[in-house]
């Protein structure tokens, strides 16, 4: 599904309904146009965070109002080290990310009020497709910029978030886990 279509939120909504409530929601679509902000089209900027931050709080919007999403439910969204500390050339990318942590912050007290939690994840260097395309100097700095010297795993991201999903981060609400090996951006 294309989140970012205008009836997405419609549609979740149903399926969501139809499931009877949904006990976890993910948000872990994103996507990058990497240009500097110099050389940025409206339209890169624009698709970039249409899905990284607007298709979430429209898709929150809907299932909420719908009450699709059950007492104790848990959201997960998925940010980035570079929306805390940005990154050369991924403006667009980096507000996007930084506009998902200021959602979660001020979603959790409104959401806490229905007994439901909103937190997000924020990777770092992560060994994936899309960072193997990336030129072999720059890879392996962002390999070096963390205190353990190498880059993070897809297993790590879903492990913080298979933990933020379940009950027993029922304690945890408008946080932000980074998922980075100590990285030195953002520190």
């Amino acid at each position: 599904m294309d989140i970012a279509a205008i009836d997405a939120p419609l549609l979740l909504t149903k399926e969501a309904l139809n499931d009877g409530g949904w006990d976890v929601l993910v948000h872990n679509a994103g996507i990058t146009r990497d240009k500097t902000i110099a050389n940025m089209q409206q339209g890169l900027w624009q698709s970039v965070v249409n899905i990284n931050l607007s298709a979430q709080e429209r898709i929150n919007d809907a299932l909420l109002e719908a009450g699709a999403l059950t007492s104790g439910a848990r959201i997960v969204c998925v940010s980035s080290i570079s929306g805390i500390a940005g990154n050369l050339g991924q403006t667009n990318y980096a507000f996007s990310k930084a506009g998902v942590i200021g959602m979660v912050h001020s979603q959790a007290p409104l959401l806490a009020a229905r007994g439901i939690t909103i937190n997000a994840v924020a990777p770092g260097f992560i060994e994936t497709q899309m960072t193997a395309a990336i030129p072999f100097a720059i890879r392996e700095a962002g390999r070096r910029m963390n205190s353990m010297g190498q880059g993070g795993l897809s297993v790590d991201v879903a492990e913080a978030i298979a933990w933020l999903a379940s009950p027993a981060s029922s304690g945890l609400n408008g946080n932000v886990i980074r998922v980075c090996g100590q990285s030195l951006l953002g520190a």
